[in-house]
């Protein structure tokens, strides 16, 4: 069946997505937003290839973490290709959550829709400094005790896929004090409750992500006990069931991507010659080509590796950062090669490249930077191989 699904999807992102993608040079908005993501999701089900990964009691295919690695790929050759097919973030990171955590009437309320395509959604984390950011736990936005039960104020920023989202899972802090561990709660919250708006959009180097990156501002938003997404004080814990499996499976779309930058740039540089031969055999573009293989390659089997832990049970801690941090930076490094390969074409709007670079770059970023999983990794050695004082 996978292979099957890998193939339908291939094709229909071939056929239906990417000339699309290639006419707005992979601008979401400029292409038509939240109006042509209906229409490609109303393709993607015609072709029985929308929601690989949503349960099947809500119309899904039910895909495992192995199993939807190569269909995401192949979902991920174009930029708008994972909100064509149902797959894009934040909404399957938050599907994995919602169906993790939520209760029977919150899955009816908001898994069943988010699963269907029927709303979008969004993650409200990440605050302005001081507050959250790559370090969790300075989490400032507030839930205060009220009569009804929680009254939610604070500030959010880069928050993907705000503007137009139908609702939002907001981390506030119900104890303990900023730079703390724990005391944090999700929320559930529809896009209309009182007191909570999107004030702006944030420019970032990205254009195809549905919905912006924005701030949003919560001011006396008003939250029941039937909003409160799992147990009070324990929505770090819960933060770490989405973010492991949205960590792969955005690894998973930007190989898709790198690997249409890749295959066009040995295409061109296979249809161009320079100083007498076909550039494709200049050795210092044979090299670059191989580089491309080698980390292509590593970057599926780190993944795939990943994904085994998972679909075991196991929470994947250390394989979902290595898997994370070598993906970003090596599929980065593809799409730059391929960029350098093919010379003003690679800068150029006529192949993909450029615009692939631009998308891929943030990855090193998003979902926790390099950096902050490079010190977690370096603990998790030295706690295994160090020699205590």
């Amino acid at each position: 069946m996978t292979d099957d699904l890998v193939a339908r999807t291939r094709t229909f992102v071939d056929e239906q997505v990417i000339p699309v993608e290639d006419a707005f040079d992979g601008d979401v908005a400029a292409a038509g937003g939240d109006r042509l993501r209906v229409d490609l999701q109303k393709l993607a089900r015609a072709a029985g290839v929308f929601a690989p990964h949503a349960p099947r009691e809500f119309g899904g295919l039910g895909l495992g973490m192995v199993e939807r690695a190569p269909v995401f790929e192949a979902a991920g050759r174009s930029l708008f290709g994972p909100m064509a097919v149902g797959i894009n973030a934040p909404d399957e990171g938050n599907l994995h959550l919602l169906e993790r955590v939520a209760s029977p009437p919150q899955r009816t309320r908001y898994l069943a829709p988010l699963a269907r395509g029927e709303q979008r959604s969004a993650f409200a984390m990440t605050e302005p400094p001081p507050g959250a950011g790559s370090d969790p736990s300075a989490l400032r936005t507030l839930a205060t005790r009220s009569s009804g039960g929680w009254s939610l104020t604070g500030l959010k920023k880069f928050i993907t896929g705000a503007d137009g989202a139908g609702f939002y899972i907001v981390m506030a802090r119900t104890s303990g004090e900023p730079d703390s561990p724990g005391g944090a709660t999700m929320f559930l919250v529809p896009a209309d409750r009182s007191g909570l708006r999107v004030t702006r959009h944030v420019a970032t180097m990205d254009r195809s992500m549905i919905g912006g990156h924005c701030e949003l501002s919560l001011t006396d938003v008003p939250v029941g006990p039937d909003d409160v997404l799992g147990a009070v004080d324990e929505g770090f814990h819960y933060a770490q069931v989405r973010l492991g499996p949205a960590r792969l499976t955005h690894v998973m779309r930007w190989l898709g991507a790198a690997q249409r930058a890749h295959e066009a740039a040995v295409a061109y540089v296979s249809s161009r010659s320079l100083f007498g031969a076909p550039l494709a055999r200049q050795g210092m573009v044979e090299l670059m080509i191989a580089d491309n293989e080698v980390d292509l390659a590593a970057a599926r089997a780190l993944l795939l590796t990943a994904c085994r832990v998972l679909d075991a049970g196991g929470a994947g801690r250390e394989e979902t950062s290595l898997a994370k941090v070598f993906g970003a930076e090596a599929l980065g490094r593809v799409a730059d090669r391929a960029t350098q390969m093919c010379g003003g074409a690679g800068v150029s709007a006529d192949l993909p490249i450029a615009r692939i670079a631009r998308e891929l770059r943030p990855f090193r970023i998003y979902d926790g930077p390099s950096e902050v999983h490079r010190m977690s990794l370096a603990r998790r050695a030295v706690r295994r191989y160090g020699v205590s004082p």
